[in-house]
């Protein structure tokens, strides 16, 4: 739920980001000399995007584009499905005044857990904005996501000792991530955060990565106040030190030795670094030990932003655990290209993983998963949309896909065979580039680490590719370790998707050992000219060969609130005998406040529509579909 990148520094409170686009204009802010101006400017292109959303005093206030205004005749913003695509949040759309659309109104960054013990109880999560700022929204199911309801954790303040009082209060909260026990228990870790100033008249900047329980009720109620994994008090607003992108994972494994353990790992960004952290609980998520260091010194990480060197410019982590026990943790790396360069080379960043055998007390030395090649710089290739952030183009003159977006990884166990891991890396060159029709890596645009590319609006040319690298000793060795991602494997096989994008995926095996990844996809309909989206889930037995099925029942546009240019920064997949993708969806159209239409006693407000050249403005929905997985060679395209 942050909002910068590398995730683009999209979640955290961290300060202010470097530039943001100004509110409807294009224009570029400067960040103040607090929170994100004070880091380094090759570590703020990874701040989570949430909070970087509003730092700067930039409130990515969106003006309301010239164009008419309708009135809708079926939608008035309330649930409803769509087919077998079932909406997960169940409030009404709140009527946002125009410059505010998002606030009060979005849902997006998903997540979603399967209760091991009992499918029929599925739990999800997401930053939810309807309060008006992001907050980590909950909704729980009792038949397998047929049907669902909203529930609140309660994120308004913890204990607040640690900050010189009795209470903390939060401003804010959002990326979030959802697991089960064994027991029957459900956990949600939850960044919370301080906006600081100028966004707010207060300067506190102090950071916090939190765990709620659902103890019982299947995630319909959760335990207060949250329970600290770690935190950076800066009630003074020094922005020294922000936590960012926490993600939590319980040891679900009936033999393991560290059964019901719960791990989450996140990110910390100080002036001159941003490493991975992990911390866990072995009392059902009363209390958290102490954290450890995952992202080590490694020979891997060739050109360190500190002076202390070593893998010191992370962001994305993922922690997963195998049925012997051994927890791994996966995370993307960008110490692989010289960022302090005039004119560094290609973006090709490095995943990189380690692995803990003695219940996340130590790790070993991380592992290379596969190289990969970042998303295009939106500014670069979309008319000057959104200033440092990589996103999705569409393909041609249309410039629409602005919302910002970031290749990282997702990883599991087959939980048949703990030696056998798997870890899903989206790519902008890979098996489909073709690089004969112009798509050629020239660079990075700094101080952002998004890619610049020949090809990139050229159809056919570049495209962003699903690629999958696998283990078969435990997370040792890897089929991407020292290969060109150009050779891996990729779980977008189809004749179509060859030359759409792919991006924003999520990995996880069913309990029989066959693997499932959902991702969004452009193969459809006139997606990839016009920029909008599908969901697609792709499916595999043997690791190597796979099959891919359309979930979505039609596309979502290019998302228009927060004035197009935030849609989260992932998305989650969730497995038992069927799989439960979760997206944020636009389809449903945005509502308003019709202009005059409240004139005096007998003129009551109305809801429009808005409508401008490039479409409806549309809202942010968290949606799901039961889906079974695809053998290999399933195509949509021919199918």
């Amino acid at each position: 739920m942050t909002r910068t990148h590398l995730r683009a520094l999209l979640a955290a409170p961290l300060a202010a980001l470097v530039v943001v686009a100004a509110a409807g204009t294009g224009g570029v802010r400067t960040a103040s000399a607090t929170g994100l101006g004070r880091i380094d400017p090759r570590l703020r292109a990874h701040v989570s995007g949430t909070v970087a959303l509003e730092f700067a005093g930039a409130a990515a206030a969106a003006q309301a584009p010239a164009g008419g205004n309708f009135f809708p005749s079926s939608d008035d913003g309330c649930p409803v499905s769509r087919g077998a695509d079932v909406k997960v949040n169940q409030n009404c759309l709140n009527v946002a005044d125009a410059d505010l659309e998002g606030r009060s109104q979005a849902q997006n960054e998903t997540a979603i857990a399967i209760d091991p013990g009992a499918p029929a109880r599925v739990v999800a999560a997401y930053n939810d904005y309807r309060r008006g700022d992001s907050a980590c929204g909950t909704s729980f199911s009792s038949d397998g996501g047929r049907s669902w309801a909203d529930s609140a954790a309660p994120v308004g303040f913890t204990r607040g000792a640690a900050f010189g009082a009795a209470r903390q209060y939060w401003q804010g909260s959002g990326d979030p991530s959802v697991a089960w026990d064994t027991r029957g228990d459900a956990y949600l870790s939850c960044l919370v955060f301080m906006r600081g100033a100028p966004p707010s008249n207060n300067p506190d900047l102090s950071t916090g990565v939190v765990v709620f329980r659902s103890t019982g009720n299947g995630g319909a109620s959760w335990n207060f106040p949250a329970r600290f994994v770690t935190f950076a008090s800066d009630v003074a607003a020094s922005g020294a030190v922000s936590e960012d992108k926490p993600y939590v994972a319980v040891d679900d494994g009936a033999r393991s030795p560290f059964r019901d353990r719960v791990y989450v790992t996140w990110t910390e960004f100080t002036a001159s670094g941003a490493l991975i952290y992990e911390a866990s609980s072995s009392d059902f998520g009363e209390t958290f030990g102490p954290r450890h260091l995952v992202s080590t010194a490694s020979a891997l990480c060739r050109f360190p932003i500190g002076p202390g060197g070593g893998c010191d410019n992370n962001q994305f982590s993922q922690p997963f655990t195998g049925p012997d026990g051994a927890l791994h943790v996966v995370w993307s790396n960008y110490n692989s290209v010289d960022l302090g360069a005039a004119s560094p080379g290609p973006a090709e960043f490095q995943v990189l993983t380690a692995t803990s055998t003695d219940g996340g007390v130590t790790f070993d030395t991380p592992h290379r998963v596969a190289s990969y090649f970042e998303l295009p710089d939106c500014a670069t290739y979309q008319n000057g949309h959104d200033p440092g952030v990589a996103c999705v183009p569409e393909k041609g003159a249309g410039t629409n896909s602005f919302f910002r977006a970031a290749n990282y990884a997702s990883g599991a166990v087959d939980p048949t065979d703990p030696r056998r891991v798997a870890v899903s890396i989206a790519s902008y060159i890979g098996p489909h580039s073709n690089e004969a029709n112009g798509c050629v890596p020239t660079g990075t645009a700094l101080p952002s680490v998004a890619g610049l590319y020949d090809g990139v609006k050229t159809a056919g040319a570049c495209k962003n590719d699903i690629l999958v690298s696998v283990s078969d000793d435990g997370g040792a060795t890897f089929t991407g370790t020292a290969a060109d991602p150009r050779t891996l494997t990729t779980a977008a096989p189809g004749r179509r998707q060859a030359t759409a994008d792919q991006w924003f995926q999520w990995l996880a095996f069913q309990p029989g050992g066959q693997l499932a990844i959902s991702y969004y996809d452009r193969q459809f309909g006139s997606d990839e000219t016009t920029g909008s989206s599908d969901v697609s889930l792709a499916g595999s037995g043997d690791l190597a060969h796979f099959g891919v099925r359309r979930v979505t029942s039609s596309s979502s546009p290019p998302p228009t609130q927060f004035a197009g240019g935030f849609w989260g920064d992932y998305a989650g997949l969730a497995v038992s005998d069927r799989a439960l993708p979760v997206w944020s969806d636009t389809r449903a159209a945005n509502v308003f406040l019709c202009p005059g239409t409240s004139t005096g006693p007998g003129s009551p407000p109305r809801l429009c529509g808005r409508q401008d050249p490039n479409g409806a403005a549309n809202d942010q929905d968290v949606f799901t579909s039961s889906v079974s997985v695809p053998a290999a060679g399933e195509d949509p395209a021919t199918g």
